[in-house]
Formats: structure tokens, C-alpha cells, sequence
């Protein structure tokens, strides 16, 4: 089955090239805002994102944030830009790699094979599980082989936190400081609420099966 594409651009022309070139391995699909972009990306199975910077509606920053608050899939910024720091932030805000316009159609055909084949080879390091449940890394999502749920960003860090450290005991103040990365305040409920709702979706997947243990006095951890 072809891969499928998604060109965020909103240059007709450079569509046209873009399209005329990947078609002959990939499928493609064409938005020509980042608005455009987003819905193409909610309602299709999309294995690689080519993203311009600027683009009407939503720019190419706010279009990374959003598909990352929800996905791993690799996305290759392309840019007429010649601004490195600018180029910098968007690989630290989650770009795989990064094209300048006017690109060679032979290196960034290269460089999506290179982004697919390292998503094939990893996507088997991109699982945890504890007992009935998978934790998959590429789209935020726990399953029971059955049934898949998606995890809010905050609820899947929790999880994989959790998950990768089964026998280890975690303070409020441990959990708020390693996923919110910000000072804990005592008396905070956020992480009680982020549990909670944690702790619901699981038992849509598995009711009968506990895996989130609260140690009073003491902390979080897997259920043993």
C-alpha cells in the first residue's frame, strides 16, 4: 500500500511540482492553508507531512504545535527562509528535518524515504505495555488489541512515565516537575484531575484490571 503525504503549501505551482514528482511512489494529499492542513490531517491517515512556514490561516508553527499535541508522525518543513535560528526552533518544537526552497526534487525525495524508513524501523521501540494495556508512542493512544483510546498530551506523559518506571513510586511533586517541567505547588489538584481522567479511559479498555495505584502518604505507581 503507497504512503500518503500531506503538502501543507500554498503556492499553487510548487504544489504542482511536488505532486507531479511524489506521485510516482507516494499518495498524495494537497492543503493550501495551514487551516486546510489540519483538517486534511484529522480526517486522513497520513504518513509524512511536507509543511511550508508561510501559510495563510494558521502558520506552519501553529500547524507543528497542533499535530504535535496529538502525533509523531515526521514532518519535513520546507522554507524559503534563510533565517538558521528560525530553522533551529521549529526542529526543537518537534520538525524531523528541514528543505530550503528552491529544493532539489531528487534530495528531498531522498530525505522522505530516510524520515518513512526510520519510522518503520523505530515504531517497534515506540510501545510500552503492562498487563492488558499498549501504550503507543506515534498517536497518543492506549489499546487493549481490541480497541484503541486516545491520551490528551499530559495524560499519555503521565502514562509513559509511569509505565517506563513500573516499580518506582512517584511523588505529586515527582509527576507535576518530570511532565509539567514546572515548579510543583503544594496543594494542586491538576494532577488528581489528570489521574482521574487517566483512570477512566483505561477502564474503558480494561475495567476488570488495576493499574494505576495511589499510596497514601507515599505517591503513584503502577498497580502491581
Amino acid at each position: 500500500m503507497l504512503k500518503t503525504l500531506l503538502i501543507i503549501e500554498d503556492n499553487n505551482e510548487i504544489q504542482t511540482i511536488l505532486k507531479k514528482q511524489l506521485q510516482r511512489n507516494y499518495r498524495t494529499i494537497s492543503a493550501f492553508s495551514g487551516t486546510e492542513g489540519i483538517l486534511l490531517f484529522d480526517s486522513n491517515k497520513v504518513d509524512l507531512i511536507l509543511l511550508d512556514i508561510m501559510l495563510p490561516g494558521k502558520e506552519g508553527s501553529q500547524v507543528l504545535k497542533e499535530i504535535r499535541s496529538t502525533s509523531q508522525i515526521p514532518v519535513i518543513i520546507m522554507s524559503a527562509l534563510g533565517d538558521k535560528k528560525l530553522v533551529t526552533n521549529y526542529l526543537i518544537n518537534g520538525a524531523n528535518d528541514y528543505v530550503a526552497k528552491p529544493f532539489d526534487l531528487e534530495e528531498l525525495s531522498a530525505r522522505i524515504a530516510v524520515q518513512l524508513r526510520d519510522t518503520k524501523e523505530s515504531a517497534k521501540n515506540e510501545q510500552l505495555q503492562y498487563k492488558n494495556i499498549t501504550l503507543d508512542f506515534k498517536d497518543f493512544s492506549i489499546s487493549n488489541g481490541n480497541k484503541n483510546l486516545t491520551l490528551g498530551r499530559l495524560e499519555f506523559d503521565i502514562l509513559k512515565l509511569l509505565m517506563s518506571y513500573p516499580e518506582r513510586i512517584f511523588t505529586k511533586e515527582n509527576l507535576y516537575e518530570s511532565v509539567w517541567e514546572e515548579k510543583y505547588i503544594a496543594g494542586d489538584n491538576t494532577i488528581n484531575t489528570h489521574l482521574s481522567n487517566l483512570r477512566k479511559k483505561i477502564s474503558q479498555l480494561d475495567s476488570e484490571t488495576s493499574y494505576i495505584q495511589t499510596l497514601w502518604g507515599l505517591g503513584v505507581r503502577l498497580a502491581k
